[in-house]
Formats: structure tokens, sequence, C-alpha cells
């Protein structure tokens, strides 16, 4: 095994928890692997400082009642999908999978030629009692076929009324013929840190298995969307238990089990769910109009760290800084600009710049609200109409990182092959044109703390305070 390999093996990554498998081309012979979706850096629990137990935690929870009540109303969602054809190499997944050995016993180094049938298995609830039952986006996006098996056995092909990628939930819907056992949702809000909860899955492919936690975190951002928001909890949960609930102990259902941070594709303590919450604002619209329709600002913004704060005269740092618009978008036409911090919205406190994402995309669009901003020094407040957010546009938040600098001067010719045009740089609020103008700028700013630049990067505009 070359250092590369084991490199890849010992990499922290999150990963989507359905269990796919390729329904094999020879009989009695199949093979099972994992989705995976890549992620580092996930923030570290911290140990709470005091301790007061409440009231729910003074009697042991009762989770042979919970599993007897909630267990009818989990089903097992399995998928077909219809690959495309098969490139070469040892493994339809690429390297580091398991499956790599039966490819190459069976076929040698190349795969069947041909498009590939395959399968996978994720878990799903019923929250109406006319068969509706929700879940995960991965767990039936791309899928030709959706077969849903209740408690008692039985099976159900069913099919999508609903789904939205951006916050990995989807609506399927089956035909049994009578009502079936519905969950409620709970108020994932009340949630604490420390409060038991209890999970029920397929993980593996094992039909209603019952775990049990607690609530490790709330609120976690790992890196999935402009809308994360995730409950942390060490309820074991595995692959196949995507779309699966997350019970509170009054038989609530408080979150979908949606992804694993793991070293080996196995729990190792650390899953996240989404809040009902969430899910209770979205699933009308998935029920009613088959997707989520959001408000849209045509911003991209950052985090205000202690730095930029700083070099902005914005104490304390809050707030979402913009660090790029949309030309013509709702917040350039209310009269945004760059550098704008964002300490408002819909009169509603902005304190990190995650918070705007979120607070945007709840207003309907055509919907007027009032933004307030900080701009050098002073606040302000401008109406905005908001807009609807396309497919293909994403509110983002971005993070600063460390900045070195070398400059040198920007060419027509070098401005050309980076795809930039000339005098779109800044420093502390002020143009940057050439060389001369940014060793100017640098002298004027010499005692202060920090410098905050304007760059370009890629297609994006971003913010780095430098500090002395």
């Amino acid at each position: 095994m070359d250092s590369q390999h084991c490199q890849a093996k010992r990499k922290l990554i999150v990963k989507s928890i359905a269990v796919a498998s390729i329904v094999s081309l020879l009989a009695g012979v199949g093979i099972t692997g994992v989705v995976e979706r890549f992620h580092t850096g996930v923030e570290p629990v911290h140990a709470a400082s005091s301790f007061a137990p409440s009231a729910a935690a003074q009697s042991l929870p009762d989770f042979i009642s919970l599993a007897k009540k909630l267990g009818p109303s989990v089903v097992n969602v399995s998928t077909t999908r219809i690959r495309a054809a098969a490139q070469e190499g040892p493994s339809p997944f690429g390297g580091n999978n398991p499956s790599d050995e039966f490819w190459q016993r069976f076929f040698g180094e190349r795969l069947p030629r041909g498009p590939q049938r395959q399968s996978g298995v994720g878990s799903g609830f019923i929250v109406d009692s006319n068969g509706t039952i929700l879940t995960n986006y991965h767990v039936v996006d791309g899928s030709q076929k959706l077969v849903v098996k209740l408690a008692d056995g039985k099976d159900y092909e069913a099919k999508v009324i609903g789904k939205d990628q951006k916050s990995d939930i989807a609506v399927i819907k089956i035909e049994a013929g009578g009502e079936l056992p519905a969950v409620s949702l709970g108020d994932s809000d009340r949630l604490e840190v420390g409060e038991w909860v209890m999970a029920i899955g397929n993980p593996f492919g094992l039909d209603h298995t019952v775990t049990s936690g607690i609530v490790s975190a709330k609120g976690r951002n790992i890196g999935q969307g402009p809308y994360d928001n995730f409950i942390q909890t060490d309820a074991s949960i595995n692959p196949g238990n995507s779309g699966g609930p997350l019970i509170n102990l009054r038989g609530e259902v408080v979150g979908i089990n949606t992804a694993i941070f793991s070293q080996s594709g196995g729990n190792i303590g650390i899953g996240f769910a989404i809040p009902s919450n969430s899910v209770k604002e979205l699933l009308p619209q998935l029920r009613d109009k088959g997707r989520v329709v959001r408000g849209f600002i045509g911003t991209s913004v950052q985090k205000v760290t202690p730095e930029i704060a700083d070099s902005l005269g914005l104490n304390p740092a809050r707030g979402a800084l913009v660090a790029d618009m949309v030309k013509g978008g709702p917040a350039e036409r209310a009269g945004v600009k760059t550098g704008d911090v964002i300490v408002e919205f819909d009169r509603k406190p902005i304190k990190d710049s995650s918070d705007l994402p979120s607070a945007v995309a709840r207003v309907a669009p055509g919907t007027a609200v009032q933004v307030k901003i900080a701009r050098d020094g002073k606040e302000m407040t401008l109406p905005i109409t908001v807009g609807e957010m396309k497919e293909t546009e994403v509110a983002t938040s971005t993070q600063a990182g460390e900045l070195g600098l070398t400059v040198q001067s920007l060419t027509p010719q070098l401005a050309e092959s980076l795809g930039i045009e000339r005098g779109e740089g800044e420093i502390n609020r002020q143009p940057v044109k050439n060389l001369a103008d940014y060793n100017r700028e640098i002298a004027r700013n010499e005692k202060a703390k920090s410098v905050l630049f304007l760059v370009r990067r890629g297609q994006s505009s971003l913010f780095l305070a430098l500090k002395r």
C-alpha cells in the first residue's frame, strides 16, 4: 500500500449515510459500499462550564416504549439507479473502495461495459397517515425506482413529490390503501445539550435498528452548504441511517439523521441531524410545490473577524461583511456597497455571517424589508425588496484566511490572463489601481493594528485583514 493511499485513509471525512451497492452481474453476489461527501475542519465540542440537570434527566429514559411507539412509522427506502457506461479501472467508485477486490477477482482490471444497475438503502419516516414520508435528498437523488418497506414487511413503490438539495430534504409518497402510523414533528429549538435522544433507521441495511445517545451540540456548521444548522449527537448512526428520525423522550421527531463525521465510514460518536424546525418550514412547500422558494438579495458575505472589525471601526465584531454582489441584484439596487457590514436584516440582528443566508431565505420574494448596515463607522438603514433565488444562485458565506503578500504591477496582459479588470483592488476601502497606490496606502496605515484588503480570487471578491 503506497504512502498516498495510507494518507488518504487517515483523512477525516464527513460521509452521507446511505448504503450503496451494485446489483451483481453474477447470481447470488452483492457488494456494499458507502456514498461519500468529503469535508474537513468540523468544529470541536467545547466542554460546558457548568451543569444543571433538567427535570427530564432525573429519571431513566423509557426507550422500550419509544421504540414500540415510533418503530412502525419508520420505513426502509430502497433505490435503484442506472449508472452510465463504466470507465476503465478497478472500481466504479474510484480508489479506496471495499468493492475493488470483487471487481479485480471477477473482472480483472477492466469493469463491465455498458450501463450499471445500482441499488441503495436509506431510511425515512411517515409524517402523514396518507403515506407521505420524509427522507434525505441524497437518499433519493437520481433514482429511477423507489421502494418503501414498512415495519410489517410490506413493500410499496414510492414517488418523489418534492425535494430540495440545499437542505438535503425530500418528500416521497406511497399508496398503501389505508391509514398509516405517522410521527409528530417536535420543537427542535427546545432541545438542550445533554438531552437524551434515540435514532431509528436501517444502518447497513439492518431494518429498524434502534440506538440512543445525547444531544452533543446544536447549530453545527459542517460546511455542507449556506444553510448548515445541524444537531450533533452521539447516538449511533451509520451508513443506511440517512433520512431516519432523531427522537426526543416525548416521542417527537426533532431531527432527520443525515451525516456522520468519521475516519472509517462507521460511527465514532459524531453524527448530524437536520433540526425538525427547519423541516417544518420547508415541508409545506415541498408537499404543495415540489420545491422550495427562497428569498435572494444577491450578496456574497464573509465573517467579520476581530481584525476586520478593527480595521472597519466596528466594535464589537458582528454582522456579515459584503464581499461581492450580483450586478443589478436587490442589494445593489437598494444601495448596498461592497465593504458594508450587514448588522440587521428584517429587524433581526445578524450576529455572524452564517446568520444572513438563512434569514434572507426565509423571506418571501417580493417582500420589502429593512436592512441595517455599518459603513465607515456609521450605521444606516436601507429598504430592500427581496428577490427569488434561482436554482443556480446560492447565497454564500465565505471565511477569511491567512494572507501573505508579494506584490507586483498588474499589467494589461497579466490582468487578461487572470480574467480580471484593472482597478478592482482596495486597501482600507481606498481604491488601488497600481503599485504606487498600494505603497501609498500601506505607508498611510503603517501605525494601524490591521489593514483591510479587498482582493479578487477567481470570480469572487474577498476581504482579508492583515494583522501587523
